[in-house]
């Protein structure tokens, strides 16, 4: 060990003084060693993006070292768009300080893109290259995107070749891109993810179009559910579940059968040439329900069924799904007026029927509900036998007459000459109002028809019995003008009978024309009881007075000289009497003598 030592030879030009004062090097060798440790430094320049390698990280901090003297530090947050970074990747930084005050190299990743971002959005929209961006936040019809810095738009529709429906699942993601669109002049970048897995899709789809065969089962997902369908994704293809292919029963909305994102099962109904509107079906995966219908049902027989369609001539009724029966309105009830379907039921009423026609060939039946209830005409004789009086409620009104029931299913109809007695009624109306009680009694009955004819005048006694006795011909009566037509005018007279003049009988005695409402002295000059007409004048009543008078006056002449006549003939038939009595005694005696002469 001794040995060892006495061969080692100090330094002849170590410098003693510098090593006391802590420097184990002289002046000019550390200069020296400075300057070949810079030679070996890269050379970098404040305010350039040079390329770095991570070789350090944590959640908040990125280390990276660019060959300089000391390694540099980057926020996480810069590296966000990139989750897959990674200890030796490299990374473009700008160097913004080779020194702070604590000597630290500061870089920015964030600045080294947006730096070179423009260069790197135009190359990639150039080459069609696939980009990595980080969805920073939801906007007006898309996203906001972070790619290299530039904040970018991304369409809802370029998200995703289906819709989308909740944009917020998105936010804070990092994906895969392709640049569509480049606004130099407002810097806009439009980026788009669809367009990565259109081109994939196509190549799906021509293989799936290729094997499309009607009849084929294919599952799909559904994709949008409409009004009036359901689109179905077969992969790639899209194909449309018309409402009406859903169920065999009644939908009223798509839906009550599928959901979205529901896989199911579907058959190819049709396709045009190009394969592009593919219509499919989901209920003729399933038997026809007519098929299942119990083959003991038979007509006569009651079902229990739901409401499900309403019109105006019927209601449909759904026994079981997708087995329909139509109930007519004619058969809901047994009464004869018209009535809309709408006063019997309402959709999902659950209802009692009788079939009445099934078809099983053609799945058709049709059903009724007034056969639950007995038919009111089956002993309408003895219920409603002809003379009975009974209360009807007024249903409808026609020109001719009245239409009246006196209970559901029994009409009958009132003659317009059947109402009164006495008033000329030009229209129902003027007697009563529909939907009100009328008194009636049963004239006639035709059970052929269903049809009774009713009348309500006969409720009274037929007072023209009387009227005949007053209103003879000849007679004078009290009336008023109360309407005027074109032949005439219309005459009230007593006991609520009406009379008719004609104009030439409507002259007063000055020769004016007699007006509506005044009161003037009528003559009947015609009685009609079967008819019910009386007609009247007013003009006669003073033209007959003066032939009256003047009859009157002769009657008394003649009279007088009747008078006159019957004395002269008195005294002219004693002077008769006596001349003759005369004559005769005188004949007498001369009969004597010449008897007496003869003999």
């Amino acid at each position: 060990m001794i040995d060892n030592l006495k061969n080692v030879q100090p330094v002849a030009d170590f410098d003693w003084d510098a090593y006391e004062l802590g420097d184990s090097y002289s002046g000019k060798s550390k200069e020296e060693l400075v300057e070949t440790y810079d030679q070996s430094l890269n050379k970098v320049n404040d305010k350039e993006v040079v390329m770095g390698k991570v070789t350090a990280m944590n959640k908040r901090e990125v280390v990276v070292n660019i060959g300089y003297k000391s390694d540099g530090i980057v926020s996480m947050n810069e590296f966000r768009y990139n989750p897959d970074l990674k200890i030796g990747d490299e990374v473009e930084v700008y160097i913004e300080s080779q020194e702070d005050k604590k000597g630290q190299l500061i870089l920015s990743h964030k600045k080294a893109r947006a730096t070179r971002s423009w260069d790197r959005v135009n190359e990639a929209l150039e080459k069609d290259e696939i980009i990595k961006g980080y969805i920073k936040c939801r906007t007006k019809g898309g996203m906001i995107v972070d790619v290299f810095g530039i904040e970018a738009f991304l369409p809802g529709s370029q998200i995703d070749v289906k819709p989308i429906r909740d944009y917020d699942v998105f936010v804070g993601k990092t994906m895969e891109f392709k640049v569509v669109k480049i606004n130099h002049e407002f810097k806009n970048v439009v980026v788009s993810h669809k367009a990565l897995i259109e081109a994939e899709l196509e190549q799906q789809k021509k293989d799936i179009i290729s094997k499309l065969e009607k009849g084929q089962v294919l599952e799909g997902t559904v994709k949008n559910i409409t009004s009036y369908g359901v689109f179905i994704d077969l992969g790639g293809v899209d194909g449309l579940i018309h409402i009406t292919d859903l169920s065999w029963g009644r939908v009223q909305h798509p839906e009550e059968v599928v959901k979205l994102d529901e896989k199911i099962n579907v058959v190819i109904l049709d396709f045009d040439d190009d394969k592009k509107r593919i219509a499919l079906g989901l209920k003729q995966l399933t038997p026809h329900p007519w098929d299942a219908l119990s083959a003991e049902l038979k007509v006569g027989d009651k079902v229990k069924g739901k409401v499900v369609v309403m019109a105006d001539y019927g209601a449909f009724i759904e026994i079981a799904p997708g087995v329909e029966g139509l109930i007519h309105v004619s058969e809901m009830s047994w009464a004869q007026h018209l009535r809309s379907a709408q006063d019997f039921m309402k959709v999902g009423d659950d209802v009692e029927a009788v079939v009445l026609t099934l078809d099983r060939d053609e799945r058709k039946m049709s059903l009724g509900i007034k056969q639950l209830k007995p038919d009111p005409w089956g002993n309408i004789e003895e219920k409603y036998p002809v003379g009975s009086k009974h209360t009807a409620k007024v249903r409808n009104f026609t020109n001719f007459g009245v239409f009246a029931e006196i209970e559901e299913g029994v009409d009958g109809l009132i003659h317009i000459s059947d109402l009164s007695w006495t008033k000329k009624i030009k229209h129902p109306s003027e007697m009563t109002q529909i939907g009100a009680d009328i008194e009636v009694q049963v004239l006639e009955i035709d059970k052929e028809n269903r049809r009774l004819s009713l009348g309500h005048k006969q409720l009274e006694e037929n007072p023209w019995d009387v009227f005949e006795t007053i209103f003879t011909v000849g007679s004078v009566h009290e009336g008023t003008v109360v309407e005027m037509v074109d032949k005439g005018a219309v005459i009230s007279l007593p006991y609520g009978v009406e009379g008719f003049a004609t104009p030439k009988h409507l002259v007063k005695e000055d020769g004016s024309q007699a007006k509506v409402d005044e009161k003037l002295d009528f003559k009947v000059i015609e009685f009609n009881k079967d008819s019910k007409r009386i007609i009247v004048s007013h003009s006669r009543v003073f033209e007959d007075e003066k032939p009256e008078a003047k009859e009157a006056a002769a009657d008394k002449k003649a009279k007088k000289t009747a008078k006159k006549e019957k004395e002269d003939t008195v005294v002219q038939s004693s002077n008769v009497e006596k001349t003759t009595l005369g004559d005769i005694e005188e004949l007498a005696a001369l009969k004597e003598k010449l008897s007496g002469g003869e003999a």
